[in-house]
């Protein structure tokens, strides 16, 4: 790794507490969270739960593991979900729905990562033994893949009238939801009322160092503890990384439209160079999406590159690449970052190594 300072821009995910949620931290209140003790993780379910519209939440190691629960939840063996063909319960969770559940993805082409309801007219199986069965539709918000779009809250609408009217159960994997809030300006509760389940990663752009959390009726969250313990996570005194949580819900959320005026800064700065393609207005939040001139080299080429001049920007196709702004990433950086990614492109990169396939990153 270069000895030059690095900027990391490959995902929210990479972010360190602070000094200030470091001692929220040391000094929670903690309990055997499995027997529900913890005062702590009560507390923070409690205040989810309050604050999604839900009955009630629970606390997870992860949003892949929430969004896990919420699908053995809903569904039951040879079952089927409904979701974008970009959506990361389907791609990018190693197969947990085939795995852990037994349920089958169905993968449904939209927009920007989304779906609406005429894509999703006449996807439900009819009720017939030789079919799997359609249960639950899958969304995203924001849509990662999608270029970090944010849910219209009417689309969300229609889409949950449409699941609703055929007994469909509706799930949201709100990795970077208040991404979403922040940009769109509707709040937790208005999601809230339109989804069945929701789960929220604490530890992407909320800056924690891990944590999630599931929220639904009493009876789905009662459901989803007992999974939550099949699959492993069962926690004990988890109030110490719930009070980072806790904390990024009071002091986190506001500034994530820092992130998105960063992001649009940089999305400006690589639309002036040449070799790179980028559609400045379709960045919404905090993920930059930009795409490298095949002429020019593959996008994982472009990524080791940068990584050497101390710019790390993750590849997530052949040509396509990108890059995400967060809480440890500083306005005054922006200019540096965007310098070496012209000299980069400039001098070539041909000669570095790389492949056709890209890194995928998914964070």
């Amino acid at each position: 790794m270069p000895s030059r300072p690095i900027y990391d821009l490959r995902s929210d995910t990479v972010t360190k507490p602070s000094q200030a949620m470091r001692q929220a931290m040391a000094n929670a209140e903690v309990g055997d969270d499995m027997s529900g003790e913890d005062p702590t993780v009560n507390r923070l379910e409690a205040r989810c739960a309050e604050l999604f519209g839900k009955e009630a939440a629970v606390f997870a190691c992860t949003a892949t593991q929430a969004n896990q629960m919420a699908v053995r939840v809903h569904c039951q063996p040879g079952d089927e979900l409904l979701i974008n063909e970009t959506g990361h319960v389907a791609n990018f969770e190693a197969g947990g729905p085939a795995v852990l559940s037994g349920v089958s993805c169905r993968t449904i082409p939209g927009e920007r990562g989304l779906l609406d309801v005429p894509q999703l007219r006449g996807t439900v199986r009819s009720d017939d033994q030789h079919l799997v069965r359609t249960r639950l539709v899958c969304v995203e918000n924001t849509a990662n893949m999608g270029g970090g779009y944010a849910w219209p809250l009417d689309q969300l609408a229609r889409v949950s009238t449409w699941a609703r009217e055929l007994g469909l159960k509706l799930h949201m994997d709100g990795a970077r939801l208040f991404n979403a809030t922040v940009a769109r300006g509707y709040s937790p509760k208005d999601l809230g009322r339109h989804v069945d389940t929701i789960a929220v990663c604490f530890s992407k752009g909320l800056g924690c160092p891990m944590g999630a959390i599931l929220v639904g009726s009493k009876d789905d969250i009662r459901k989803a503890r007992r999974i939550r313990k099949l699959l492993g996570g069962a926690l004990r005194q988890a109030g110490i990384v719930a009070a980072a949580a806790d904390y990024a819900l009071d002091h986190n959320i506001e500034r994530l439209a820092d992130d998105h005026a960063n992001a649009r800064q940089l999305a400006t700065m690589i639309a002036k160079i040449r070799g790179l393609r980028i559609d400045v207005d379709a960045v919404e939040t905090n993920l930059v999406f930009f795409d490298v001139d095949p002429a020019l080299g593959y996008a994982s080429q472009l990524a080791n590159a940068l990584e050497t001049r101390g710019v790390l920007i993750h590849d997530s196709g052949p040509q396509r690449m990108r890059a995400c702004t967060h809480l440890d990433v500083r306005r005054e950086d922006l200019p540096e970052v965007g310098r070496i990614l012209a000299e980069c492109v400039e001098s070539g990169f041909r000669d570095r190594p790389g492949t056709q396939y890209g890194g995928f990153w998914r964070g």
